[in-house]
């Protein structure tokens, strides 16, 4: 079973920063992909970033340029850093890992609680 917790979210004017941070743990054989998604009051949930387990990001159109995704394989962490955040940026965030259960296979899609992030006007 692989545990994901994220911190960091808040409440931030247009303009400004946030870090989300998303830790993994419990009984981790491989973590492949890990990334952060958000769900928008009334609209579906969409990929923002992912990571691969070695270093390769693609980003959404919407955050290009504006946001970095990067991760620390020692330590199971994803971190997202925001800059130059829109309203529209405001969604639950969630963390997500693709998780190999052991050397037999097994691919599990995990995901965090998710965090509230609001950027007002």
């Amino acid at each position: 079973q692989l545990r994901l917790v994220e911190s960091g979210g808040g409440l931030v004017q247009a303009g400004g920063s946030l870090r989300l941070s998303c830790t993994a743990s419990g009984d981790i054989y491989r973590i492949n992909d890990m990334a952060w998604y958000r769900q928008a009051p009334g609209k579906e949930r969409e990929l923002v970033a992912v990571v691969s387990s070695g270093g390769t990001t693609n980003y959404a159109d919407s955050v290009k340029g504006r946001f970095t995704i990067s991760r620390d394989n020692a330590k199971n962490t994803v971190t997202l850093r925001m800059n130059s955040l829109k309203p529209e940026d405001t969604a639950v965030y969630y963390c997500y890992a693709e998780h190999i259960g052991s050397w037999l296979g097994g691919r599990y899609d995990c995901w965090g609680r998710g965090t509230q992030v609001t950027v007002s006007s």
